[in-house]
């Protein structure tokens, strides 16, 4: 199982990433690819490589599990994205959300034990997925609290704490200390 993102089309690429999730069921021939894309079927199955280039730019894995972890993390997937609520065509939004990096926090929420925050590039990963404006973070280490995604805090040991203002992210995160920054992302130990 595996989470990556890259940078996102054209100039928003400047700021954002595009993040989505793959997984391997045991004795599967290839991976299963879930992406949400405002073009298409929302959520888009197989519609790319597994670990392909998005318009380009090379994925970074984010995070990954393998073995009986991920076997027992995969259901969890799976029922995450077949209850995921912005399913419609013209429910994606791709700024303050819901979004590609919207749909992977909430599928990250359904398997907390990965321990896995998305980048702060990740715009969209703030908005309230699950409709609450106030709840815990997908790692479930912490708390966030947002108005719509235009404005949210957030504190987890993951996480760290951050400042989302307009989808922008700064922060800090303490378990592997570095300073988060729009655009640029992390700066510090490597996540």
């Amino acid at each position: 199982m595996r989470v990556f993102a890259a940078r996102t089309v054209r100039w928003r690429g400047i700021f954002a990433v595009h993040s989505w999730i793959v997984f391997k069921e045991q004795g599967a021939s290839r991976y299963t690819r879930y992406d949400y894309t405002a073009w298409g079927e929302p959520i888009r199955l197989n519609g790319f490589a597994a670990d392909g280039r998005w318009f380009g730019d090379v994925p970074t894995a984010i995070a990954s599990a393998d073995g009986d972890a991920a076997t027992a993390m995969i259901p969890k997937i799976q029922a995450a994205i077949a209850s995921y609520s912005w399913r419609s065509y013209g429910d994606y939004r791709a700024w303050p959300g819901p979004n590609s990096n919207t749909f992977v926090a909430a599928v990250l929420a359904a398997v907390p034990e990965l321990q896995v925050a998305l980048p702060p590039t990740a715009i969209g990963k703030d908005f309230p997925y699950a409709g609450n404006a106030f709840g815990w973070t997908p790692s479930g280490t912490g708390v966030r609290a947002t108005l719509g995604g235009y404005l949210g805090v957030t504190a987890g040991w993951v996480e760290g704490v951050e400042l989302n203002l307009l989808g922008a992210v700064f922060g800090l995160d303490i378990r592997r200390p570095a300073i988060k920054l729009p655009g640029i992302g992390r700066l510090g130990v490597s996540a």
